[in-house]
């Protein structure tokens, strides 16, 4: 009996070493292109049709207070990846061109370059818009991805002339002066132009069989997925088209919503959704400019290209089953927080740069206070002779400079939003108390009991302002149309003649 009860305590023993032994966490972030704040149904959209996001947040962590990095996707995308705003980066101002020279410089450290250094596998699904530049360096590959499948830019880029089964054409402007999209495998181009209609499929399909591969070798992973959809022209395959009652836009984010939960369905199936954090948010505000055909921003102000709300303020979802308790966080977090988030996670060691975000781990993991509660700085498309537009300070924002972008509409009726309001200097800076305001009405710096707080505001605008130290403009370098990506450089007529299709409209990647 004694030995019988030895033995039942060592396994018991056993058990709970074996209970503790977690395996290293995969990681999925699955980012979305112009989505704004109010255009999921977990945000309030009335008419959209997102099941799987919703589903996602009903059992995971929406953030009411996150932003990205950037007001336009090419910044917001570098700092995502890197946790560094902008200006430090050189990923400024604008968005890369099919054309451009410039890319991400190689010296920034992504978050795959981080968890390869603690024996990741690491993948790249859909739009990176950092760069291709001479002879394909800025490609994903050479950033740490060990997989890449997708186009390097947005499809707005590209030629595109059908968007919507069965052969609808696309609304808005493309670029005829452009090759065709290409479809990259690693740093081939396997398709060109390709097919939308059948591009999230593939992108989809990408996806499950990634997870899939390194969950049956056991291997730790990190996906970045991240969809063409929203930005114009919408496009979406059969299954989705005139599937809402919201429209073209309603149609490609139902497409978004289905890929989300294949994602997810790909997890359960091989037994690791416990194990895995999947984080979703988008790369900035809707483009109001394309009215029915684009996003919302809800109750916030303006959208896409601005420093107001509308601009920045995106959704974010942060899901994992038994370790984040489902419910909603008013506690302030941005894109930028996932690198330093991630690291702490892996025990990995951060980058010996300037970095901007924070662990956001406390906001997920013990619900508690998060450490980004004093500050955030919105950069605009960014002009360094200006510098940063507006600081947040708790649940006060200061705007020292505003301005109207044309992806806010020309049409729309504030016209703060409009392109013709003009860059404008505000002595004292508007003042807006965004826990009781957040569409940024009522202007409080005329009022004294503000005083001191906009004195506490001034001096972190300050400190901030004097000891950014901008990187050189990467978008600002030379752009040559030998540098479009061609599956057959140097063929005639140019652009047209680039076509090829290596891998087939029907078929999807399996990653080997």
């Amino acid at each position: 009996m004694f030995f019988w009860r030895i033995q039942l305590f060592a396994v018991f023993v056993q058990y709970f070493i074996d209970k503790c032994k977690t395996a290293e966490p995969n990681i999925v972030i699955l980012f979305a292109d112009d989505v704004g704040y109010g255009d999921l149904g977990c945000y309030g959209h009335p008419t959209t049709s997102t099941p799987h996001l919703d589903k996602l947040a009903a059992n995971g962590l929406l953030l009411t207070q996150f932003y990205a990095g950037s007001p336009v996707c090419s910044p917001s995308r570098a700092s995502l990846l890197t946790g560094r705003l902008p200006p430090r980066t050189g990923v400024y101002p604008g968005v890369f061109q099919a054309n451009d020279s410039g890319g991400l410089p190689l010296n920034e450290t992504t978050i795959a370059e981080l968890l390869k250094t603690v024996n990741y596998q690491t993948g790249m699904i859909g739009k990176w818009h950092l760069g291709v530049g001479e002879n394909q360096k800025y490609l994903p590959t050479n950033f740490g991805f060990d997989y890449y499948f997708g186009i390097p830019y947005t499809h707005a880029q590209c030629p595109c002339v059908t968007c919507f089964w069965p052969r609808d054409s696309c609304y808005g402007s493309c670029k005829p002066y452009f090759p065709g999209c290409p479809l990259f495998y690693n740093d081939e181009i396997v398709d060109q132009p390709v097919d939308l209609l059948t591009l999230n499929e593939q992108y989809a399909n990408a996806a499950r069989d990634f997870i899939a591969k390194n969950a049956q070798e056991k291997k730790p992973f990190f996906l970045y997925y991240a969809f063409q959809h929203c930005h114009h022209p919408q496009f979406a395959g059969k299954k989705f088209r005139n599937s809402t009652s919201r429209g073209v836009f309603g149609d490609s984010l139902a497409e978004i919503d289905w890929s989300v939960g294949q994602v997810i369905k790909e997890l359960k199936q091989q037994d690791i959704d416990k194990n895995t954090l999947v984080f979703f948010s988008s790369d900035n505000g809707p483009s109001i400019q394309w009215k029915t055909r684009g996003g919302v921003a809800g109750l916030l102000k303006c959208g896409k290209g601005t420093t107001y709300e509308g601009g920045q303020r995106v959704p974010g979802i942060a899901y994992w089953p038994g370790m984040i308790k489902p419910g909603r966080s008013m506690e302030l977090a941005s894109t930028l927080d996932l690198l330093p988030t991630i690291a702490k996670m892996v025990n990995g060691i951060l980058p010996n740069v300037t970095l901007d975000g924070v662990d956001m781990g406390p906001i997920l993991f013990t619900q508690d206070k998060g450490l980004r509660d004093t500050f955030f700085y919105y950069y605009p498309q960014s002009r360094q002779d200006k510098g940063v537009y507006a600081v947040r300070y708790h649940q006060y924002k200061a705007h020292y400079y505003t301005r109207g972008a044309s992806e806010s509409g020309v049409e729309n009726k504030d016209k703060d939003c409009r392109p013709s309001a003009e860059l404008t200097w505000h002595n004292p800076p508007l003042l807006f108390d965004l826990n009781q305001d957040p569409s940024e009405l009522y202007n409080l710096n005329s009022l004294p009991e503000y005083n001191v707080l906009l004195n506490e505001i001034h001096q972190i605008y300050e400190r901030h302002v004097t000891s950014m130290k901008w990187a050189e403009s990467e978008i600002n370098k030379y752009k040559d149309p030998k540098l479009e990506p061609c599956c057959k450089p140097g063929c005639k007529p140019f652009p047209s003649c680039c076509q090829c299709h290596k891998l087939g409209h029907s078929q999807s990647l399996t990653f080997k």
